[in-house]
């Protein structure tokens, strides 16, 4: 049902952020490392899959894919090899245009 200017929405005609008008999926979210060394790195990717866990209840991470790879290999293969690791699973390796979601 279409949202009438000037008008509130009421239960029947939930709001829609702004935002989701012109983007109906949420952009994916990645990261890129870099100045702390492998170690560092490594450290980083592995708080990001701790911070992760925590939302494990929410279909935030089915709906928004994260990923985050280190500057070194994205210089090195460059940004669409699959380079990326989802936070979810830092143990995979994906391209930035994959979820890191392992189909069924």
């Amino acid at each position: 049902m279409p949202v009438v200017p000037g008008r509130r929405p009421t239960l029947q005609e939930p709001a829609v952020e702004e935002w989701r008008r012109r983007y109906p999926l949420f952009p994916r979210i990645l990261f890129v490392l870099d100045g702390t060394g492998p170690a560092g790195v490594a450290n980083r990717i592995s708080a990001l899959h701790s911070g992760a866990g925590l939302l494990t209840t929410s279909r935030f991470l089915y709906e928004v894919p994260v990923l985050v790879a280190p500057l070194a290999d994205l210089l090195q293969h460059g940004p669409s090899a699959p380079v990326w690791q989802p936070v979810h699973d830092p143990d995979r390796r994906v391209r930035w245009t994959e979820t890191g979601h392992r189909q069924p």
